[in-house]
Order: C-alpha cells, then sequence, then structure tokens
C-alpha cells in the first residue's frame, strides 16, 4: 500500500498555536493506530491526555513510528502532560472509573473520544454470533457507557468557551455505504453513527457536542494488517479512494483537534468523512 509523504517530527507547538490549552481529554484505544494519533494531535494541541486502553504498549501488528515507546510516554517526552489507565471500554465499572479518574487527575473533563473498537470481516454466514455479541459490546456498548461516563462529569462542571464538552465517536466509512464482506463491522459502525446524531439532540441544550468521525483505510493501523499483507487487497482498497496515495493516521488526530475545539462550536451531530474521498465515490 502506497505511504503518503513522510512528515517530519517536532515538538509541541508553541501555545499561540495550542487550541486545546487548559482542556483534559480522554482517548480510549489509544495505543496504537487510530487513537494514538488523535491522543498525540490532542496533545500538541495543548490538551492533557488520559490515554486508556486493554494494554499499555502498542500493538505488536502496528506499523507507526516510535511504537516501542507507550503513547503517554512519548506525549511526555515530546512536552505534554499524560497518565494512562487501563480500561476495558466493555465493562461498565471500568468506563466509569475511568471518567471518575480523569477528573480526578487534572481538574475536570473536556473531550472525550470513543476509539476503542474490535474489528473482523466476513459475511453473515462467515460470522459466528459470539462474534458479532463482541462486536456490538466493544464497538457500540463500548461507545454508549463511554458517552454517558462523560456526561456525567461533564455536568459537574463550569463551561469553558462556548462548550460544555465535546464527544467524539469513531464511525467508518463502512458505517454509512454498504461494501459486502463487513456485516458484523458496519452494523457495529452504523450503529454509533445513529447514536452521535441521537445525542448531539439530546445533548444540545446543555451544550455539549457529540460528532463523529469516519474514517476510510489508514495503512498504519493494526486492524488493517491483512490489507497490508495482501498486494491483490492492497490495490483494491487503494482503488476505493479518490485521493492519490494514502493518509498518515495524524490527519485523523488532526480531525479530532478541530472537532474539540472551539472552531466547531456550533457543529454537533456531524459524521466527519476523513476518507479520501471514498464516500464522494461511492
Amino acid at each position: 500500500m502506497a505511504d503518503a509523504t513522510p512528515e517530519p517530527e517536532a515538538t509541541f507547538r508553541p501555545v499561540a498555536g495550542q487550541p486545546l490549552v487548559g482542556r483534559v481529554a480522554v482517548v480510549t484505544g489509544s495505543s496504537t493506530g487510530n487513537g494514538r494519533a488523535i491522543a498525540l494531535e490532542l496533545a500538541a494541541a495543548g490538551a492533557k491526555i488520559v490515554c486508556s486502553d486493554v494494554r499499555k504498549s502498542g500493538h505488536p501488528d502496528a506499523v507507526e513510528d516510535d511504537i516501542e515507546i507507550d503513547t503517554d510516554d512519548l506525549i511526555v517526552k515530546r512536552g505534554g502532560e499524560a497518565h494512562y489507565r487501563a480500561t476495558n471500554v466493555a465493562e461498565e465499572s471500568d468506563v466509569e472509573a475511568l471518567a471518575d479518574e480523569a477528573r480526578a487527575t487534572f481538574g475536570r473533563l473536556d473531550i472525550w473520544v470513543n476509539n476503542a473498537g474490535v474489528g473482523t470481516s466476513g459475511s453473515i454466514t462467515e460470522s459466528s454470533l459470539e462474534d458479532f455479541n463482541r462486536m456490538l459490546a466493544v464497538n457500540v456498548a463500548g461507545v454508549w457507557l463511554g458517552c454517558r461516563a462523560a456526561v456525567r462529569v461533564m455536568r459537574l462542571q463550569e463551561r469553558i468557551g462556548r462548550s460544555l464538552g465535546h464527544i467524539i465517536n469513531m464511525g467508518s466509512v463502512a458505517g454509512e455505504v454498504g461494501q459486502g464482506g463487513l456485516t458484523s463491522y458496519a452494523t457495529s459502525k452504523g450503529a454509533v453513527h445513529t447514536l452521535t446524531r441521537e445525542l448531539a439532540i439530546e445533548l444540545a441544550p446543555e451544550y455539549i457536542n457529540v460528532n463523529a468521525i469516519a474514517p476510510g483505510y489508514f495503512n498504519t493501523t493494526a486492524l488493517n494488517k491483512p490489507i497490508r499483507d495482501d498486494l491483490a487487497l492492497t490495490a483494491l482498497v487503494e482503488a476505493k479512494h479518490a485521493w492519490p496515495d494514502m493518509a498518515p493516521t495524524r490527519d485523523l488526530g488532526r480531525a479530532a483537534v478541530f472537532l474539540a475545539s472551539e472552531d466547531s462550536a456550533w457543529i454537533t451531530g456531524s459524521i466527519l468523512a476523513v476518507d479520501g474521498g471514498l464516500l464522494a465515490k461511492k
């Protein structure tokens, strides 16, 4: 799979270029892939980060720079503030404790990114009920629990700026259009998109923004290792996008920064496609 032109590593930007200074963010699934990129970019924008995952270290199938350094440690190395808590998003007590720990550690909670998820391919006859239920437990119930925990804590604080808090859910292009062979995964991501729109209406009177990001295929994630390992599948996936090359996961992180900032204060209930034009081709 073709890589995008690499960008030079940089330390965090000066305060003048950090729109999230004074904000506190929780990122689930932060150890690898999309979540790691989002955590790093939110930190670069000035936010204090509570990193959360079932394991502190990156997934062995990831192909990211500095993957040998844990996300929270890398944030600190680059001059930011970060804290790690092990969390299984499918467990209610874990998610509630994560929200409480974020507030106890950094004093408030402004941004919650529901990124943790699992994925699998297969038609409906190739998929087991066990796999389907696991997908729903992590990708849907885990997001639902995260939203609920975030709202509970956000309601305890004073509003800074125009929003009391920003919730960002990780959806997928698979939640918007049918592609075939992703029955369980697409179902779960479609549910995330619907939950996002529903909560946006429910929470707008409280100035809580709820949006989702729908990524295309990013080649540095462990989830997409089967694509990287199959040249024919790689070519097929690349052809789905309109953009000539594949993007770094940093692009997802920068989309999250926008949705967590004052610049998006009147945006809620949106599904932001970061997909190199994939949905536009459908």
